[in-house]
């Protein structure tokens, strides 16, 4: 039996649109719904290999349908700008690919496809329609199914003859009488007003049909039988709207309907468009089986030279300027270099083994201008020995100071993005791939380096991301001494509380299972606990946070579990990660710190993660006492900026009541508590102002009224009310918000004022959910990169203060807005006098910076 799909391409271009997140061309083109769609395009037809295809769309909304029932879809939006600019392109497609395109004025794509659709079962050609739309249901027949895009642009439900009435109550014919009484909401299908979709299918089962309905309407009763009987005619021409017509002029023959793809333009296509991995999937799905018309990727070769040192050392001092790559291996502090690509002018040389990489580089350093990737990584490679003072350069946090958003921050990302024009190999030897990253870096660094300077943010890489990474780097290699007896101590205590609670959670279950499976987890809960379902997800019920906290009070067991789910993360990420990453001779480990991650300008770190230590609970204060003074250091110093985030939204808005709140040194919640609430400041109660706390710091993070109802365990209404209230006394703080948006909407972008940028692609998006998230991050980017700012300038004056008076004291751990120190008995009053002066003259404010300075023999009596 011969194969048809039919596309319903109006609705599967809406549904890649709004499931993809924006993409552009280089000139502005939105492109996601084009893309979604070839990506749809080649699942679909690779599973079901048809010998006929066809892409039905909607020619206008002016459609027999409206000539019947003016109101008929009217209330549906516009099509977004972005959305319609990409249908012309989606026909560019799918001519390219040879699939049939077919619109007619006066029908929508439906008609087309249900006239297809019949042709095709009474020739005995199988029949799959592709939809996002269930009116396509009507058309299922014995050859004929419909195939639902459910979710994205990859999950389908597939209807048949054979499930169509276990799934929607009703046959195909069926799906036309229900919309008849119960109408349709989506396309503006008015039906009989009170009847619901319970009371047709009833009605339906009673009596078969419409018609039948009718026949029988008196033996119906009440308020039923009147609105049946004065809503006939409203019934029926809802049928009329809902009936798909399938014998409207088309002229198509089948064999008209094969698609026969043109390869070149195909290429070009994907070319304009910017497709680079989609342009290869496309192209060997369209070319013919017994053909290889699918371009090879024609590699950039590099060749390169293995040579000694002394061999190539000359050429490369008298070029001047040089990038290196490297292969390594070992961890923090012991970090050797196995092997080392060289790249300048038109050479490529490797140098293998330690010895003739730490030769290399002593030979170049000062004397040539080098450009790496991963700066922090070479500073440890060469270890003790003082690399190339200013005379080096980062592309990765260059691309950084361009885009901090982008969190893929690979060389490979760089090329593809900077370098368009070259393909590499990147799968081949490892010689090869060190060879093609030193080259790329050596061409990468003047191209990154004037898009830096063209975007202003060249000084911010120069005066604060680049010399940082020497200060991480010292910092990582110093690591953090950890008491490892105490710490095995209480790895047995939270696994004898683990055991304790996992005895007391299947007690409560009625059954054993596997409490950290979130699948099974939800089948006990809501299944044999029967606790009410709040969402779910497409592997079943969701078990996150937020879900088990709103049935927290309505079973004991749910207590337990978030427990135990915080002891078991904390035991796993912390205490059993101390016996693998603690130097065994010194107790201490080695931290990673994250330049490159977070699009705030915040640093991260990994290996393990020491943001995530909570402060305000036992259990986290029981893993922060574990952090100790080294061995020849008698106190941990910890230094914590008090509300920076606060002062800064006070600095930027100007606004009076908060200025001289911080200037006064007031309690900044109880101030805002007392403003909100509109009560004397000696009648704040502590909920009032641990409200008032949550609105302070929602306004800096751009929280809605849904989110801050959320936090507080508040109704939305006196959520709204708040924030309200919150603008309403700090006047100056919304027209700050409100001109933030509005300068981002024009240039594109949110800054501090340290010159920090953070596009925002979707600021003017017609995409709701897009535009609001990009007007929020709007709002909160210059409050939360100043304080990563801030941080970041205190920690590199801090180290230039304690090495320019050789003090033995040393910087270890900065998380969040504290700085964490290491320090001996005879330099810690000059310490803490260094580090608190420097913290709050680290930025010129019109409020005063604080910082909270405390010394301890663990890290939780130096907070």
């Amino acid at each position: 039996m011969k194969k048809l799909v039919l596309i319903d391409g109006s609705s599967l271009v809406h549904r890649a649109f709004y499931a993809l997140p924006p993409m552009t061309t280089a000139s502005g083109q939105h492109t996601n719904a084009v893309f979604g769609l070839a990506s749809m395009l080649i699942k679909l037809l690779t599973e079901t290999r048809p010998d006929y295809v066809v892409a039905a769309f909607d020619k206008s909304r002016t459609t027999f349908r409206t000539e019947l029932y003016s109101d008929y879809k009217a209330h549906r939006k516009e099509t977004p700008d972005d959305l319609r600019s990409q249908f012309p392109l989606t026909h560019e497609l799918l001519e390219a690919m040879g699939i049939p395109v077919i619109e007619l004025a006066g029908f929508e794509a439906d008609d087309i496809i249900g006239t297809l659709a019949k042709t095709a079962e009474n020739n005995n050609v199988e029949t799959i329609i592709v939809t996002g739309d269930r009116d396509a249901l009507q058309l299922v027949a014995n050859s004929t199914s419909t195939w639902l895009t459910k979710k994205g642009i990859s999950e389908i439900q597939k209807i048949d003859t054979a499930n169509i009435v276990e799934l929607f109550g009703v046959d195909a014919q069926g799906i036309i009488e229900l919309k008849a009484l119960m109408g349709d909401s989506s396309d503006n299908i008015p039906g009989v007003p009170g009847v619901g979709e319970k009371t047709a299918l009833k009605l339906l089962q009673d009596f078969g049909s419409l018609d039948g309905v009718y026949a029988n309407i008196n033996s119906l009763k009440g308020k039923l039988r009147e609105r049946l009987i004065d809503n006939k005619e409203l019934a029926y021409l809802s049928k009329a709207l809902a009936t798909i017509d399938t014998e409207i002029p088309i002229g198509q023959t089948f064999d008209e309907l094969k698609a026969e793809p043109d390869i070149e333009k195909l290429e070009k296509f994907c070319d304009r468009m910017a497709f680079k991995s989609m342009k290869y999937k496309l192209l060997e799905f369209c070319s013919p089986a017994d053909q290889q018309v699918v371009p090879v990727p024609e590699f950039v070769k590099i060749e390169y030279t293995i040579d000694a040192v002394d061999d190539r050392i000359e050429s490369i001092l008298r070029a001047g300027r040089a990038a290196v790559y490297y292969q390594f291996s070992g961890n923090v502090p012991q970090v050797v270099c196995q092997q080392l690509a060289v790249a300048w002018e038109n050479e490529v040389a490797l140098f293998n083994g330690s010895a003739e990489c730490e030769k290399l580089l002593a030979a170049i350093n000062g004397k040539v201008a080098v450009a790496t990737f991963e700066f922090k990584t070479l500073i440890h490679i060469c270890g003790a020995q003082p690399l190339i003072k200013g005379m080096v350069d980062d592309v990765q946090l260059l691309a950084y100071a361009i885009e901090p958003a982008d969190g893929k921050m690979t060389l490979k990302r760089l090329v593809e993005q900077f370098l368009p024009e070259r393909l590499y190999d990147w799968s081949a030897t490892e010689s090869d791939v060190l060879a093609i990253s030193a080259r790329c870096i050596y061409d990468l660094l003047p191209i990154i380096k004037a898009v830096a300077e063209g975007r202003s943010v060249y000084k911010l890489y120069r005066d604060l991301e680049l010399p940082l990474a020497s200060v991480l780097a010292a910092m990582e290699s110093c690591g953090i001494c950890v008491d490892l007896a105490a710490a095995e101590k209480l790895e047995r205590e939270f696994t004898l509380r683990l055991e304790k609670l996992t005895a007391e959670i299947y007690i409560l279950a009625g059954a054993e299972f596997n409490i950290n499976s979130p699948k099974q987890l939800g089948e006990t809960l809501f299944e044999r606990l029967n606790l009410p379902t709040a969402k779910k997800t497409k592997t079943g019920y969701s078990t996150d946070v937020e879900v088990l906290q709103g049935l927290q009070t309505l079973h004991p067991i749910i207590g337990l579990v978030l427990e135990y789910r915080t002891l078991a993360k904390l035991n796993s990420t912390y205490l059993l990660a101390f016996r693998n990453l603690a130097q065994p001779e010194t107790g201490r480990i080695h931290t990673s710190f994250n330049q490159t991650v977070t699009a705030t300008g915040r640093l991260s770190s990994s290996e393990p993660n020491l943001q995530n230590i909570p402060i305000k609970t036992e259990i986290g204060r029981k893993i922060r006492r574990l952090f100790i003074p080294g061995a020849g250091f008698d106190y941990l110093l910890a230094a914590d900026y008090s509300q920076i985030e606060l002062r800064i939204l006070a600095h930027l808005s100007g606004d009076d009541t908060l200025i001289e709140a911080f200037r006064n040194n007031a309690d900044i919640h109880t101030i805002t508590a007392a403003e909100v609430f509109n009560i004397p400041l000696a009648a704040v109660t502590a909920v009032e102002r641990s409200r008032a706390k949550a609105v302070n710091f929602g306004i800096v993070y751009g929280l809605s009224d849904y989110g801050l109802a959320k936090n507080i365990a508040v109704s939305r209404k006196e959520a709204a009310l708040y924030i309200e209230q919150y603008f309403l006394r700090y006047p100056a703080v919304k027209l700050y918000i409100e001109k933030t948006i509005h300068d981002a909407r024009k240039c594109g972008y949110a800054e501090t004022i340290f010159g920090r940028k953070r596009t925002l692609p979707d600021i003017n998006s017609s995409n709701y959910n897009a535009r609001s998230f990009a007007e929020r991050t709007a709002m909160n980017t210059p409050v939360q990169g100043a304080a990563a700012d801030i941080i970041k300038i205190a920690m590199l004056a801090v180290a230039k203060e304690l090495q320019k008076r050789n003090l033995r004291s040393r910087m270890l751990l900065q998380v969040h807005d504290e700085l964490v120190l290491e320090v001996v008995e005879n330099e810690r009053f000059e310490v803490e006098l260094i580090v608190q002066t420097l913290m709050e003259n680290a930025a010129n404010l019109a409020v005063p910076l604080t910082v909270e300075v405390n010394c301890g023999k663990n890290w939780v009596e130096a907070k």
